[in-house]
């Protein structure tokens, strides 16, 4: 077996490069089928391709590795990771003094496509994960409404359900941006307080014309059945809109902690307001104007005033591979992936650069493209083992353009904690080491 010719250093006449540092056309993978420099050819004891030597040979090359020479496991009652994939977790960080108060990051970096398995959903928890008896679990709708109701679970499950598949992003997702230096972590355990699935569920528009809502209320408080009964205002006109009484993610009922067994979805809204473990809906005029929504989950601008109810999660995007924590193996072709959203609707494009923002080229979009979603983006590039700076962008359907961090820091100021979405750059040293850098 020998190792498969290298392809040149330089890319071809044919592979031209579209923007600096090597960036190639988005679509070449797919129209012209890049060959990758890892594979080996197999050759046969004569040193022929295998292709021209008797099938005995390929015992040889390949044998049997022995789980092929046994049984294997039985069946289970409900499938795991497998024991070789066992640091793909959430990385977790929680108050010393309460550990039920604290975070835990989706691992971005080591996940693909557009779905974050259940497991490992982000969380962010105020006073631990509550043990809910579904059988007396109740959610009680009222206020300014004609007749109050109470629904059971059970109720709930009659309903005709309606699915969306869309991110849940915590306003304090990446908040480590505002510091002065660069952080050097693992994308995930840096961005990964955000993550995507399918949430299956039922309308609340539905249920508020049940209960008859007044014409003058403009607010719900929605409450949780947590140990602090977490309370959040929404706008009415949001809970007509696309809001749902969550039953289900990814096909399964909800995991406690992300909510079980009801939680409130707001798509494309700061995570604080999709409400877990979620009881009461009281409908009103005002907001209830509660420790999370102003002394947390605001901003101190450089005017003086400060921003409040900002829901929206504006439009981000980050190069998951190559990033920090992985390795560059040498000049070549590699491909550049990572991962856009934004709360205002669907991505319309992905720009990726490789000189530090300099020039910037078009990535190519996964389909689907889902509004208030996950967007997986793609770029081929060549490097040529030399100093490079990688950066995305992204841009949604209403205009929106990612910002650079100069730019969103001189908006906001330097008391930022919540809210921070601006453009990620990724040094790539010529040893091929990967650091997060400010540029």
């Amino acid at each position: 077996m020998k190792k498969k010719q290298e392809i040149s250093s330089e890319p071809n006449n044919e592979i031209k490069p579209v923007a600096g540092g090597g960036l190639l056309d988005r679509r070449l993978f797919l129209k012209r089928g890049l060959t990758f420099i890892t594979a080996t050819t197999v050759t046969g004891a004569s040193g022929k391709l295998l292709a021209e030597e008797p099938s005995s040979d390929v015992e040889a090359i390949q044998p049997r590795q022995p789980w092929m020479l046994k049984p294997g496991k039985p069946f289970s009652n409900y499938g795991q990771p497998s024991p070789h994939e066992s640091d793909v977790i959430r990385w977790i960080s929680a108050n010393s003094m309460a550990s039920g108060n604290g975070v835990s990051w989706s691992p971005l970096h080591q996940l693909e496509g557009m779905i974050t398995p259940n497991g490992l959903h982000y969380e962010r928890h105020h006073n631990g994960v509550p043990e809910i008896d579904p059988e007396k679990h109740k959610l009680l709708v009222h206020g300014m409404v004609e007749k109050a109701l109470m629904f059971s679970i059970n109720d709930l499950l009659r309903y005709p359900m309606e699915s969306r598949i869309c991110f849940i992003e915590c306003g304090g997702n990446s908040n480590a941006g505002w510091n002065s230096r660069p952080v050097q972590s693992e994308v995930g355990y840096f961005h990964g307080l955000v993550s995507c699935s399918e949430w299956t569920g039922v309308p609340l528009s539905l249920i508020l014309k049940e209960v008859c809502i007044d014409p003058k209320a403009t607010w719900l408080i929605a409450e949780a059945a947590d140990g602090i009964a977490m309370e959040i205002s929404i706008p009415v006109e949001k809970a007509m809109d696309d809001a749902l009484l969550a039953l289900y993610q990814n096909g399964e009922r909800l995991r406690p902690e992300n909510g079980y067994p009801l939680r409130l979805l707001l798509p494309g809204w700061e995570g604080v307001t999709n409400v877990k473990w979620l009881r009461r809906l009281q409908v009103t005029d005002r907001p209830v104007m509660s420790r999370n929504e102003t002394a947390k989950y605001t901003e101190l601008l450089p005017s003086g005033k400060a921003r409040q109810f900002t829901f929206v999660m504006d439009a981000k995007s980050l190069i998951t591979s190559p990033s920090p924590g992985q390795e560059m193996h040498g000049p070549g072709f590699y491909q550049i992936t990572g991962l856009a959203w934004s709360g205002r609707g669907k991505i319309s494009k992905v720009e990726v650069s490789a000189d530090g923002g300099k020039t910037w080229a078009e990535a190519e979009l996964q389909e689907p493209v889902l509004s208030k979603c996950y967007t997986r983006f793609r770029i081929p590039w060549h490097w040529d083992g030399g100093l490079a700076i990688l950066k995305s962008r992204a841009i949604d359907e209403t205009g929106y353009v990612q910002p650079e961090r100069e730019v969103l820091v001189n908006e906001r100021g330097n008391h930022g904690y919540f809210h921070y979405n601006a453009i990620v750059s990724w040094e790539i040293a010529p040893e091929g080491y990967i650091s997060h850098v400010y540029a």
